[in-house]
């Protein structure tokens, strides 16, 4: 595909504002998403890691929903949950957040379909860390926040940093789900659709290559920050 687009048509996408704006959108709404599967993804990750409860099974087959259902239902159920006339989407009104075609709408779905790769990745991680080393910051006084951060962040970093890192990508691939709840504004999937299905592959074509371009420079920039933290 890379091969069989000229330079000029990636310069000339280059400069169009509606591309620029697209990739910037996609390349926001996956920071929001990673940081918001981050802060709350942390905490359900770690206890699921760490207790044994009723219910835990079934928190966690909701937890990986979002990878085996189809995407375009995401966003009919999001919609349903979060739009207007339901509860959500009536309380949200009322603080003056507006979900559908809005940004706000984008990172949310970004971050319901990214937030699965994350909580299972630090999941994986905090279960790799010994209780005992744990127990042992507990017996010297340590509390339980202060021994999380001494001990178990540190040694799961990577990890989560990886998970992280799979929460944006999936974020920023995304199209079935933002396609439903914000069609406006674009995310670069949703304009190289829009492109393709209005001008045909000569003129999508420029934009999906753009598009894996900024990706793989990003993904591959964020991997080696991430492996010298080792």
């Amino acid at each position: 595909m890379v091969l069989q687009t000229a330079p000029s048509s990636l310069l000339e996408a280059l400069r169009d504002g509606e591309v620029r704006s697209a990739i910037s959108l996609s390349l926001y709404g996956s920071f929001w998403a990673s940081a918001l599967s981050f802060l709350f993804g942390t905490p359900l990750a770690y206890l699921l890691a760490r207790r044994e409860f009723r219910g835990r099974r079934f928190i966690e087959s909701l937890i990986d929903l979002p990878i085996v259902i189809p995407h375009p239902v995401i966003g009919i159920a999001l919609l349903s949950v979060m739009g207007q006339g339901s509860l959500l989407g009536e309380l949200f009104s009322w603080v003056g957040v507006r979900i559908v075609g809005t940004k706000t709408g984008i990172v949310a779905v970004m971050a319901f379909v990214g937030a699965p790769f994350y909580i299972n990745a630090a999941k994986n991680a905090f279960e790799m860390v010994p209780v005992r080393l744990e127990r042992v910051a507990r017996t010297l006084g340590a509390s339980s926040l202060r021994t999380f951060l001494t001990v178990t962040f540190p040694l799961s970093l990577r990890s989560m940093l990886s998970g992280m890192l799979m929460c944006s990508a999936r974020a920023i691939s995304e199209f079935g789900a933002v396609v439903v709840v914000a069609y406006h504004p674009m995310t670069a999937p949703v304009l190289i659709y829009e492109r393709f299905e209005s001008f045909g592959l000569s003129y999508s074509r420029p934009v999906a290559v753009l598009l894996i371009t900024v990706s793989i420079v990003l993904f591959v920039t964020l991997r080696l920050m991430a492996d010298r933290r080792r």
